[in-house]
C-alpha cells in the first residue's frame, strides 16, 4: 500500500512539474500550498538557474584572456548592480502590484499597473544608459581597476553599462508576468536571453567562423543581444492578448495614482537593493585595494559561483512572494504565511546541501576557471568561507521576498541599511585594516552580515505587520 501512495506522489509532482513548464493558468489562493510553490517554483527556479549558468560560462571564458580580463567583468558586474538594483526594485513592485490585483480577481488593472511600471521605467532607461555610455572609465578607476584594466576593459564596460534598457526591461517585465502567475513566460524569455549569451559569448570573444575575435568586447556584445532578444519576446508575449495580462493602449495613459502608489514601492525596494548592491560594491573595491588584481580576480571567479546557486534559491523566493500577494489579495493572510515558512524549509534545505559542496570541493570547483596559483588560492579561500552562512542565506532571501511581495519594501529597505552598511562593512574594514587580516577579512565578513539579516528579517515576518500593508 505504502508503495502505491509514493508512487501516486511522483505521479502527482511529475504532473505538477509539467504544468508548471508548459505555464498553465492556476487559481494560487485556492487548493494545495505545496502545489502552489511547485507550480511556481520550478520555473523561477530554472529561469534564475540558467542565468546563474551564464554568469559562470561567462567567467569561464573570460577567464582565458587574463587576470586583468577577470577584474574587469568583476568590476564591472559590482558597478551594474546599480542598475539591477533599479530593476529588480521596479521588478518587485510590479509583481506585489500586480499580484495583488490578480488575487482581487480584477485582470484589467493589473494589467494596467503593469504598463504604468513600464511608463516609469523609460525615463529612467534614458538617464542610465546615457550616465553608461559616458562615465564607464571613471566608474572602472572608482572601483579601484588599474591602468592597464581601465585602458582593456573600458570598451566593455561602456557597452555593459550603455544597454541598461535591455536589463531594466528584462527584469520589470518578468515581475508583472511572476506577479500574474505567469512563472513559465518568465523562465522561457530569460532562458532564450541566457542560451543566446552562451552561444555567443567564445563566437565573439574568440572569433569562430565569419564571427570577428573581438575579445572582452565581444562578451559584453553577446550579453546584450542575448538580452535584447528575451525582451523581445518578453515583449511580443506581452502585447499578444492570450495571457491573464490582457495590455490595452488606455493602460498606457498617465495615471497619477496608480504611479504613486508603485513609486511607493519601488523606491524603497529599489533603494533596498541599492543598498545591498552598493556594500557587496565596497567589499569589492576593498578586496582590490588590500589584495590586488590576484586576490579579485580569485574572488570574483568564487562569487560567480556563489550567484551559480544563489539565484535558483532567490527563485523559490520569488515563489513565495507572488503567493503572498495574491493571497493578501484574496483576503487570506494565514495562506499566505504559511506558503511562506513552507517556502523556507525547501530553501533552507537546498542551501544545506550547496554549502556541503563548496566546503568540500572549493579547489576542483575554482580550478575549472584559473590555473594561476595565487588567484585560485584566493577563491577556494574566499568560496569556503562565504559557503558557511548559505542556510541563513536561503532563510533571509525568503523572508526579505515575502516582505516585498506583501508591498512592504520599507522593512528590507532597513534590515538592509543596518546589515550591510552599519554591521557588515565597518566589520569588513576593521577586520582587513586593523586586525590586518587583508582581503580574508572582508571574506569573514559577508557570512556572518547575512546571518544577521536573516535571523532580523524572520523576527519581522514573524511580527505579522505585512499582512495589514495596502497597495
Amino acid at each position: 500500500m505504502s508503495q502505491v501512495n509514493h508512487t501516486n506522489k511522483w505521479s502527482h509532482f511529475i504532473s505538477l512539474v509539467k504544468q508548471s513548464l508548459k505555464g498553465v493558468e492556476h487559481d494560487y489562493t485556492q487548493g494545495s500550498l505545496r502545489g502552489a510553490i511547485v507550480l511556481l517554483a520550478i520555473p523561477m527556479i530554472l529561469e534564475l538557474s540558467l542565468e546563474s549558468v551564464f554568469a559562470v560560462v561567462d567567467m569561464f571564458f573570460v577567464g582565458k584572456l587574463g587576470g586583468n580580463a577577470i577584474q574587469t567583468v568583476g568590476l564591472t558586474e559590482a558597478s551594474i548592480t546599480i542598475i539591477y538594483s533599479i530593476a529588480i526594485g521596479l521588478s518587485t513592485a510590479a509583481t506585489a502590484v500586480v499580484a495583488r490585483r490578480i488575487g482581487e480577481k480584477n485582470p484589467d488593472a493589473a494589467a494596467h499597473a503593469g504598463m504604468q511600471a513600464l511608463v516609469l521605467a523609460t525615463a529612467i532607461i534614458i538617464v542610465l544608459s546615457v550616465v553608461g555610455i559616458i562615465f564607464a572609465a571613471d566608474i572602472l578607476r572608482i572601483m579601484g581597476a588599474t591602468p592597464e584594466v581601465v585602458k582593456e576593459g573600458t570598451s566593455f564596460t561602456r557597452i555593459m553599462l550603455g544597454s541598461s534598457g535591455v536589463i531594466v526591461l528584462l527584469f520589470l517585465i518578468n515581475g508583472i508576468f511572476r506577479g500574474a502567475g505567469d512563472a513559465a513566460m518568465a523562465m522561457r524569455s530569460l532562458w532564450i536571453a541566457s542560451i543566446l549569451n552562451i552561444i555567443l559569448d567564445p563566437l565573439l570573444i574568440y572569433g569562430y567562423g565569419p564571427f570577428p575575435e573581438l575579445g572582452l568586447k565581444g562578451a559584453a556584445i553577446a550579453t546584450v543581444i542575448g538580452r535584447g532578444a528575451g525582451v523581445a519576446y518578453q515583449c511580443y508575449h506581452l502585447f499578444k492578448g492570450k495571457g491573464i495580462i490582457k495590455v490595452k493602449p488606455i493602460h498606457f495613459k498617465w495615471d497619477t495614482p496608480v504611479l504613486k502608489t508603485l513609486v511607493e514601492v519601488a523606491w524603497p525596494a529599489t533603494f533596498q537593493f541599492i543598498i545591498a548592491s552598493g556594500s557587496w560594491i565596497v567589499l569589492a573595491a576593498l578586496i582590490a585595494h588590500s589584495g590586488g588584481t590576484d586576490a579579485s580576480a580569485g574572488y570574483q571567479i568564487a562569487i560567480r559561483n556563489v550567484v551559480f546557486f544563489i539565484l535558483p534559491a532567490w527563485g523559490l523566493s520569488n515563489a513565495a512572494a507572488t503567493l503572498v500577494g495574491q493571497n493578501l489579495g484574496a483576503k487570506q493572510p494565514e495562506r499566505a504565511e504559511k506558503s511562506v515558512l513552507l517556502t523556507t524549509k525547501y530553501n533552507a534545505l537546498f542551501m544545506s546541501g550547496v554549502m556541503l559542496m563548496f566546503l568540500l570541493l572549493a579547489e576542483p570547483i575554482i580550478s575549472v576557471y584559473t590555473d594561476e596559483l595565487i588567484p585560485k588560492r584566493f577563491g577556494i579561500m574566499s568560496l569556503r568561507i562565504i559557503s558557511t552562512g548559505y542556510i541563513f542565506y536561503g532563510i533571509g532571501m525568503v523572508m526579505i521576498q515575502s516582505l516585498n511581495g506583501a508591498g512592504d519594501t520599507k522593512t528590507p529597505t532597513w534590515i538592509n541599511l543596518f546589515g550591510f552598511w552599519l554591521f557588515q562593512i565597518p566589520l569588513a574594514y576593521t577586520l582587513v585594516y586593523i586586525f590586518k587580516t587583508g582581503p580574508v577579512g572582508a571574506f569573514v565578513s559577508i557570512p556572518i552580515a547575512e546571518t544577521l539579516i536573516a535571523v532580523v528579517a524572520w523576527y519581522y515576518f514573524k511580527k505579522g505587520k505585512w499582512k495589514e500593508v495596502k497597495v
